[in-house]
């Protein structure tokens, strides 16, 4: 194997690991009933005129499996990181004491559970096609490796272990998601 080969490989197989890394980010974030303070991540807390993570404002703690606690840095944070979490409909309601945010997590009724399997079947959808896409453009520059006078069968066998890596990554997605479905359907 020449060192353009093993490069394309390599960037191959590093763009699939960062797409399946982000899917199981993702899936963290889908509530499977159970508190987790990953449900908050990504929700943005205007501070002092800078969206802020809420991480970076606050103590995020799960006392027990049906309770999240936001325990701000500055008290005068409360109302606004309240009202963040209200616009981002994430589905429950902060309840704020004047210390910190308690955030009661509901069960999941049997419509909301297939809301959130759907929702997980296109995401699982959606990285099937980004793991394809880095297929295709390793296919491509497999091509033009080939053009650039890389022996044939080299280029052959550079397509048939990308193909590969392709069937393990989607492999890999479609057990993840089916181990995400299980657990939401868990009650």
């Amino acid at each position: 194997m020449t060192e353009e080969t093993k490069k394309c490989l390599d960037q191959a197989k590093e763009s699939m690991n960062s797409t399946i890394a982000f899917f199981e980010k993702e899936l963290q974030k889908v509530r499977a009933g159970k508190a987790n303070p990953q449900m908050l991540e990504g929700l943005k807390v205007d501070y002092y005129g800078n969206p802020t993570p809420i991480e970076q404002v606050g103590n995020i703690n799960t006392p027990d499996a049906r309770q999240i606690v936001i325990q701000p840095w500055e008290r005068n944070m409360l109302p606004i990181i309240e009202k963040a979490i209200l616009a981002a409909n994430l589905g429950f309601t902060p309840q704020n004491n004047g210390e910190f945010i308690r955030i009661v997590v509901p069960s999941l009724t049997e419509e909301r559970r297939k809301e959130l399997v759907k929702k997980v079947k296109q995401d699982t959808e959606q990285n099937k096609v980004t793991i394809r896409n880095i297929r295709r453009t390793a296919n491509d520059t497999a091509k033009k490796l080939k053009d650039g006078g890389v022996p044939e069968d080299e280029a052959k066998k550079l397509e048939a272990d990308i193909q590969k890596m392709t069937d393990d990554f989607i492999a890999k997605i479609d057990k993840m998601a089916e181990a995400k479905e299980k657990e939401i359907m868990t009650v």
